[in-house]
């Protein structure tokens, strides 16, 4: 169950870069659109952000590994920090800026959500781990 969740977690990081491009192209260009690709945008972010919360939960890289470790040893080694503490920081704060975006785009307040939209676009940028990051590759799609 941990390995097909996963793999949906990473379908859903795709489905989520896509919208947010979107919705932030539709916030700079002030389309009406906008609130049905948001709406869109922050289900893929939230069912993505409950995937991400079990994984961190139940499997060995996030809460079992500071439960096993302690959280010195975790954050003195890059990979299971990141995994512990820096995806999950980022990827909670990303999801929050999603949220209030939409809001701000359903009020049609287009330069609020453009600016929420980028920054966390930025922030999901930073935290996927992928294939050129040393210490935490992984494959774009894994298991395909």
């Amino acid at each position: 169950m941990y390995t097909g969740l996963l793999h949906l977690h990473n379908v859903l990081r795709w489905v989520i870069l896509i919208l947010l491009i979107v919705a932030l192209f539709q916030a700079i260009t002030k389309k009406d659109g906008i609130k049905k690709s948001s709406l869109w945008l922050l289900i893929a972010a939230h069912t993505t952000f409950l995937i991400g919360l079990y994984q961190w939960i139940a499997g060995p890289w996030g809460l079992k590994n500071i439960q096993n470790l302690g959280m010195g040893e975790v954050m003195k080694n890059t990979a299971m920090r990141f995994w512990a503490v820096e995806h999950f920081s980022m990827m909670i704060l990303a999801v929050i800026l999603i949220t209030v975006a939409r809001k701000k785009a359903k009020l049609a307040s287009y330069s609020a959500a453009m600016w929420l939209y980028f920054v966390a676009l930025v922030l999901i940028l930073a935290a996927v781990p992928w294939p050129f990051r040393e210490a935490i590759a992984r494959p774009l799609f894994p298991g395909m």
